[in-house]
């Protein structure tokens, strides 16, 4: 009984949970907080009496911003559609077939009808809704209960809702990938519960969402990113449970070559120091100095040295205070810096030493970097025998790394695919392709590694074997 409880309360909406709202074909991820305004459409609203109700409740939005879970009710669109004429031959489109106003529905509103009230008596004072056709009828009600309905569905979030989401609302965050796409990425990358993984993306986490999703928590994620810190953003959406986070690594794009070379220091202070040269950041470390030191030499100049001695003996003890009160601060923030400095570094070595091994048993690429300095660099840290996947919204990008991949060898199987995808309209004798479609949802390119460290063989098949050389045999004159 206590398992079924347990079950029972994961399909549950709960207090901080992040969810996904719904209202027709827009999306919208948020985090359940009570007494916390959302606004979703034009509309606000509270969550709260969300909370313990089952995922893919639809509620309503009533006086108050209140949410109240909606009944099911039987179908009333064949009640509603008792008289329907033949065709619509006859039906103009003059603005004066309804006999409500704006200002009676407004009045409507203002009395506390609901949504569906408000769609009944359209219907009703609609001097033409008997005349229009079944299939025409349906369509009015669906079409105005879209704009009166105030209904919200709640959603778990994951891996699709979350792609039609971004790709709905925001497609240029995540480089135009759709969710279609993101399943073949998936696939490809042969993504599964143990495996090793590194992820390179600039999606907002989506992809590395949907890589721990795959995963289910168990095996490690080697995140690479470029920049100052890790884009999670989509991944946080999903709101995964710790454990999840447990299997998680960061390291910053920019050190790999100093990793591949073995260069990389992770026990030094200074990271960025340890894995570069050091000539650049002493520069900079130098030139900070000396802008440091001539601030000061500005500051208390032989010319104004007694005003600066004047003015430190004839400070007031609120100045003082003052002055404590920012060295105070200033520690503080130091001590903050260090922590920082010191988990930072951590995390590095924690992800260095996934990678120093070479063993990784996947790897996924969609960036709106170009990809072939990042692949041929990332795929040195892949075991023998296994794929790797690169997204890019365009296909010459993806030829280039073709090429390189041939050329250098140590990949088969390369494949460079384009996705499509066709959205249907399934009803009873209406069943056809929808008018409005995505165009493109980008290009992949998969391969699977090899070995390339192969002792010396015999001439290819290409080459011709050396001519032998003959012996010639020396004739003594008797």
């Amino acid at each position: 009984m206590a398992d079924n409880g347990d079950n029972d309360s994961q399909h549950r909406v709960n207090e901080g949970d992040y969810v996904v709202l719904k209202r027709g074909d827009i999306y919208k991820a948020v985090q359940i907080q009570k007494k916390k305004k959302t606004v979703f459409e034009k509309q606000w609203f509270f969550l709260d009496n969300a909370v313990g109700e089952l995922y893919g409740t639809t509620f309503e939005v009533v006086t108050g911003g209140t949410l109240q879970p909606r009944k099911p009710k039987c179908v009333e669109s064949s009640a509603d559609a008792k008289e329907a004429g033949t065709d619509n031959r006859n039906i103009l489109d003059d603005g004066k077939s309804q006999k409500l106003t704006r200002d009676d529905i407004e009045t409507l509103k203002e009395q506390g009808l609901k949504g569906q009230e408000i769609v009944q008596q359209l219907i009703e004072n609609s001097t033409t809704f008997r005349d229009k056709t079944e299939f025409a009828q349906e369509k009015y009600i669906k079409k105005k209960k879209k704009k009166y309905e105030n209904s919200v569905m709640v959603l778990r979030p994951s891996c699709r809702v979350l792609a039609m989401m971004y790709h709905g609302r925001e497609p240029g965050k995540i480089c135009h990938l759709r969710y279609d796409t993101l399943a073949q990425m998936l696939t490809l990358g042969n993504i599964h519960a143990g495996s090793k993984v590194l992820v390179f993306e600039t999606c907002a986490g989506l992809v590395l969402g949907a890589v721990m999703e795959r995963m289910g928590g168990y095996g490690s994620v080697v995140q690479m990113y470029p920049g100052g810190g890790p884009v999670r953003a989509g991944m946080e959406s999903f709101g995964f449970p710790s454990h999840f986070h447990d299997t998680l690594h960061e390291f910053p794009i920019c050190h790999v070559n100093a990793l591949l070379a073995g260069a990389l220091d992770t026990e030094a202070k200074d990271i960025d120091a340890a894995a570069d040269s050091g000539q650049a950041n002493g520069d900079k470390s130098n030139l900070t100095q000396t802008d440091s030191e001539k601030a000061e030499s500005k500051e208390c100049s032989p010319d104004t040295e007694d005003q600066c001695m004047e003015t430190s003996t004839s400070t007031d003890p609120a100045a003082d205070k003052e002055r404590e009160e920012r060295e105070k601060l200033r520690e503080i923030r130091g001590q903050e810096k260090k922590v920082k400095m010191e988990e930072k570094r951590k995390k590095l070595a924690a992800a260095a030493a996934v990678l120093e091994g070479r063993n990784a048993d996947g790897l996924v690429i969609a960036s709106r970097f170009h990809p072939c300095p990042v692949l041929l660099g990332l795929i040195k840290f892949l075991a023998p025998s296994r794929p790797f996947v690169v997204y890019s919204q365009y296909k010459e990008p993806l030829i280039e790394c073709y090429t390189k991949l041939r050329e250098q060898g140590g990949a088969v199987s390369l494949r460079l695919t384009d996705s499509w995808i066709r959205h249907y309209q399934v009803l009873p004798n209406r069943t056809h392709p929808m008018l409005l479609m995505s165009g493109g949802g980008g290009y992949l390119l998969s391969g699977t590694t090899v070995a390339t460290d192969t002792p010396k063989m015999g001439p290819t098949r290409g080459e011709e074997p050396a001519a032998k050389r003959l012996k010639l045999t020396e004739t003594t004159e008797g």
